[in-house]
């Protein structure tokens, strides 16, 4: 297939000095904190890809809607807050938090109750999503650190941390349909 008029290029070669642009048209250097963050939602971003490959329908449905938010939170993050573009840049929103915690009340009424705390384990599809449940959590902190120093759209941060609670969820909710129970700690060796 040739390139068309409307087909993407992968390559630009702009980032070959080691800077990258911002949707705002600032240049910046590819290990500037705000990329770091991006990066790391879309590293999470492809974590979720994995899990997909082998997961209760039940629990891809609700992935697959994530995927596109954290490509919304990417966008999100890569448009600095009152510069150009700012207002055409999707953002993340109550909606896209409303909608994660409404996942994580379907998917607890689901499960037994929780009673200890639970080791990254069981099924591959849960171990995968323990995996991004910390990746998710870096990605949070990163932005926490991000905000510090520049203004960032406050409901990415609350978006990040009721992620990470409904990757959590998902993991315990992955296993159950699976019937493969927690592996939970005991403190004991």
């Amino acid at each position: 297939m040739t390139g068309g008029e409307n087909e993407m290029k992968i390559y630009t070669r702009t980032g070959d000095a080691g800077q990258t642009g911002l949707f705002d048209g600032t240049r910046v250097s590819k290990d500037h904190l705000r990329i770091e963050t991006y990066g790391t939602v879309d590293e999470l971003n492809s974590h979720l890809g994995l899990v997909l490959v082998d997961c209760p329908e039940a629990v891809g449905g609700v992935l697959r809607r994530v995927q596109r938010d954290l490509f919304t939170l990417g966008a999100d993050l890569a448009t600095p807050v009152g510069g150009k573009n700012a207002d055409r840049t999707p953002r993340i929103g109550a909606g896209h938090i409303a909608y994660v915690e409404r996942e994580i009340d379907a998917a607890t009424g689901q499960l037994p109750p929780l009673r200890k705390f639970i080791l990254p384990g069981g099924t591959v599809a849960a171990a995968r999503l323990h995996v991004a449940r910390t990746v998710c959590r870096r990605a949070e902190r990163l932005l926490v650190t991000l905000g510090g120093q520049e203004a960032v759209v406050a409901e990415g941060l609350v978006y990040l941390n009721r992620l990470s609670d409904l990757l959590f969820t998902l993991a315990r909710l992955a296993n159950h349909l699976q019937g493969t129970p927690d592996v939970e700690w005991s403190g004991e060796e």
